[in-house]
């Protein structure tokens, strides 16, 4: 009896889930259509950021090897599609592809030794490589325009329309990075680059290739961290070196997979949306001390919930119903 009142509770509370993910998409989907141009370009820079935050999440949520320096790729997609669409006339989506298969190389022929670093090591050392990546973009001023950039040519339409496509074209990657990363994290990569983030020494006893599933999840990472970077370039029309290889991408983006719960699904996404909608709320009503009310709003959030909001509303529920079970054997 007691059994099937949690099973009704726990479908109960999954029906719930559900019906506010459909309101959320469905928002989402029809949103151009109601919202005016200024909170158009702020959910757009959210799904861009949540793309590069599930990214980040997994190399580092689920495989365990914190990516500083991921923003690298972000650059080196902006730049792939900026260069051949400015220099060769080259369309968006070649250029897009060309910036996904230098990612993908970049991380085959860096990941092997890299990867072998753990902890702090492999953060500094991603660190190393954007820096690296970022000057040598700099004094390549034949090709990539140097400290001056380049200034990609405008998509044809108005304003709206403008605005319109290319959040339709963020929340699209948004939404396949969600997908992507559920399916691949339901398969043995999934199974495999979780363990190597439990142990990596057990994981290999057991005859994991712990080198090859981590090139693989690194591989992943920057893959969609290109798209966004390819998009971002397209969609500000101009690229410098020092804006898209800058750090303070990296570590937004890390806040907000922290800030959701590493290591899950809907974390990231999660992070995104909060760490963007308070920090637009502080910017439009504190603006002599955003960063400020930002960063104690921040804190305050990982005093209460270490492990992130996901994690906070699963123990909540978990302990809810728990409760709700204890109460009903003491009544029988």
């Amino acid at each position: 009896m007691q059994i099937s009142r949690l099973n009704r509770g726990d479908g109960l509370r999954r029906a719930i889930f559900g019906l506010l993910c459909a309101g959320a998409a469905l928002f989402l989907i029809f949103g151009p259509f109601f919202l005016s141009a200024y909170w158009l370009r702020i959910l757009t820079q959210t799904f861009m950021f949540a793309v590069l935050a599930q990214a980040i999440n997994i190399i580092a949520g689920y495989a365990g090897y914190p990516a500083f320096g991921n923003v690298v790729f972000f650059g080196l997609g902006a730049y792939a599609t900026g260069v051949l669409v400015v220099k060769f006339n080259a369309t968006f989506i070649l250029s897009m592809m060309v910036g996904i298969g230098i990612c993908l190389f970049f991380t085959l022929i860096f990941g092997l030794p890299v990867l072998r670093l753990r902890g702090h090591y492999f953060a500094i050392a991603t660190l190393g490589l954007n820096e690296a990546t970022k000057a040598l973009t700099d004094n390549l001023t034949a090709l990539t325009g140097g400290g001056m950039g380049l200034s990609l040519p405008l998509i044809p339409g108005d304003v709206e329309t403008n605005s319109r496509f290319f959040y339709y074209m963020f929340l699209g990657t948004m939404a396949l990075c969600l997908l992507v990363t559920h399916f691949l994290m339901r398969s043995r990569f999934g199974y495999a680059i979780r363990s190597i983030r439990s142990n990596e020494r057990s994981a290999e006893g057991m005859g994991i290739n712990t080198t090859r599933y981590k090139v693989l999840a690194w591989m992943v990472s920057a893959g969609f961290t290109s798209i966004a970077g390819s998009l971002y370039a397209y969609w500000m029309s101009h690229i410098e070196p020092a804006i898209v290889f800058d750090m303070a991408i990296a570590i937004k983006a890390f806040v907000m997979f922290l800030l959701g719960g590493a290591g899950t699904l809907l974390g990231p996404i999660l992070g995104a949306f909060i760490l963007e909608t308070v920090s637009t709320f502080a910017w439009s009503h504190l603006l002599n001390y955003h960063l400020a009310t930002l960063g104690v709003i921040i804190i305050i959030i990982v005093i209460f919930m270490p492990r992130g909001v996901v994690f906070f509303l699963q123990e909540r529920f978990f302990l809810s119903s728990l409760v709700k079970k204890i109460r009903e054997e003491r009544t029988v």
